[in-house]
Parts: C-alpha cells; sequence; structure tokens
C-alpha cells in the first residue's frame, strides 16, 4: 500500500517485536490517559497476546521499513448475531509518522481480515469522550458512535 510516498506494510506482530510493543502501549498510556503503567505487568500481558491467539492479536505498521504503529484485536462473542466483535484497542503511532495514512493502513488491513473470516460480525473501539482528535479520525474512516457508553469495574492496579 502505498501513502503520500512512503511505503506502509502491515504485518501481524511476532513475540520477537515484544519490546516495541511495550514501549509503544507505555508511551500511548502517558499521551492519552496520563498513565504510567507497570512496566512488568504490561510485558506480561503483551507476551500473554503474543503467544496466545485465542487472546487476540497485534497489527504493526511499517513505514519505509521501520514500525511506526500497532493496534491490538481483542474478541467479544455477540449471542444476539451468533459472531465475533472485533475490538480495536491500544492503538499508538509514533509522533514522527502521525498524518501519513498509518492508522488508516493499520484499520483497512483490520477491516480486511474481519470480512475474510466470515464469523466477524462487526468493529469496536472505545476512545476518550475529550479526544476529538481520534474520534475525526474514525468518523473519516467510516466508523459510527454507538448508542452504548461504556461502565467498568476494575479490580487492582
Amino acid at each position: 500500500m502505498m501513502q503520500q510516498g512512503n511505503e506502509i506494510r502491515i504485518r501481524r506482530a511476532a513475540v520477537s517485536d515484544l519490546e516495541t510493543v511495550v514501549q509503544f502501549n507505555l508511551a500511548m498510556a502517558r499521551e492519552t490517559e496520563g498513565k504510567d503503567l507497570a512496566p512488568a505487568t504490561l510485558r506480561a500481558g503483551a507476551t500473554a497476546v503474543l503467544e496466545r491467539e485465542e487472546l487476540g492479536f497485534y497489527l504493526l505498521a511499517e513505514l519505509d521499513g521501520v514500525v511506526a504503529g500497532q493496534l491490538l484485536i481483542t474478541y467479544e462473542w455477540s449471542d444476539w448475531r451468533n459472531g465475533f466483535f472485533w475490538w480495536i484497542q491500544s492503538v499508538y503511532v509514533r509522533e514522527d509518522c502521525r498524518r501519513r495514512g498509518v492508522y488508516r493502513a493499520l484499520a483497512g488491513r483490520v477491516t480486511e481480515l474481519a470480512k475474510q473470516r466470515g464469523d466477524v460480525c462487526g468493529v469496536r473501539l472505545y476512545v476518550d469522550r475529550d479526544n476529538a482528535v481520534a474520534q475525526e479520525v474514525y468518523r473519516r474512516l467510516g466508523m459510527a458512535q454507538s448508542h452504548y457508553d461504556l461502565y467498568e469495574t476494575e479490580f487492582g492496579g
């Protein structure tokens, strides 16, 4: 795929990409939520995904041969639809690679993969209600705001 004269290649992350995934997640949490994640916990969680496909998978975007961005796909079963929703999480694009089509390429690959499977009924993500820039990106890529609000109970850190 070509974007603004730069080649963007999308691939699944491998265990050998662990440190990149960890660094991107640390940066994303700091930038979007002002959180400093515990590196050991994050490393264990990312390792679990990289080693166990039933938990999800990371996609990495390489721009001119350098890893420029990532996202994580996790799964939610919908009994109403007899299919899976794929959840986009842990989105991060390096600051020096933004506005060059990296996220667009990642999201496009997610859509391609989901449609190829036949058991995926949709793609979802959540976004901070104050992150207007991200919301506009998602709208431009054809996503619509759902009528659901997110509630949670967290346990531990």
